[in-house]
């Protein structure tokens, strides 16, 4: 199969009693503001399918990676409001340690789902150590590029009243949350260097694919905005 033939399909059920699902995502929905932002529920169920599809075809706990999924991003509310300060990753861990308590995983189970909330972020230091914490950064990764990363970067620039395009010369002055925080600076800062940070096989060949997709979409966005 090539790689542009791969397509995000699960095979199986909800590795999760369904119940669990259903009352874990209302609960991870309540973090979330009211309009979701880039990182809502929404964000989360492509998350947590895409770390399903590539955890069918490797050796690991797919319930593990369901519910890590679901929460990793509760804490995201807490670290807008600090403006950074506080890491969502580090405090949606503990706020998930708790809720997991309440749905009576074990002990072993919860740290497991926890380490995979801490270690999914992009600028962390924290090294995933399980396979199910590398396909949860994975699948997270994922969903920041290609058409969805785009159509997400887009969103986030529209949210902070960022401008529709900038050029190379602009990114040198450019700062994070100004209107020069725009789709094409998060490309040349973040999302083209996401294919490189891949820790699953599977996880990297959808990168490239995507990555393929989003050179296309910006070479083309040059051309329309500046001219030929």
């Amino acid at each position: 199969m090539s790689v542009a033939a791969l397509t995000i399909t699960t095979q199986n059920k909800d590795p999760l009693p369904p119940e669990t699902s259903a009352k874990l995502r209302a609960i991870a929905a309540t973090y979330c503001d009211a309009g979701g932002e880039c990182h809502g529920p929404d964000h989360a169920l492509r998350v947590e399918k895409t770390g399903l599809y590539i955890g069918q075809h490797m050796d690991c706990r797919l319930d593990i990676i369901a519910a890590g999924a679901i929460l990793h991003d509760i804490g995201r509310r807490q670290e807008t409001a600090s403006k950074g300060r506080l890491c969502h990753a580090v405090y949606g861990a503990e706020l998930a340690r708790s809720i997991l308590r309440d749905f009576h995983f074990n002990a072993a189970d919860i740290e497991a789902i926890c380490h995979t909330i801490r270690c999914h972020r992009y600028r962390d230091t924290m090294i995933p150590q399980s396979i199910e914490a590398e396909i949860i950064f994975d699948s997270d990764k994922l969903d920041s590029i290609g058409a969805i990363g785009i159509g997400r970067a887009f969103l986030f620039a529209g949210e902070i009243g960022a401008k529709l395009h900038n050029s190379d010369q602009d990114l040198m002055d450019s700062k994070a949350y100004t209107a020069e925080d725009t789709a094409y600076r998060e490309f040349k800062i973040k999302m083209c260097k996401i294919k490189d940070r891949m820790l699953t096989p599977i996880g990297r060949q959808l990168a490239l694919e995507r990555h393929a997709f989003m050179e296309v979409f910006f070479t083309r966005l040059d051309k329309e905005f500046f001219g030929s």
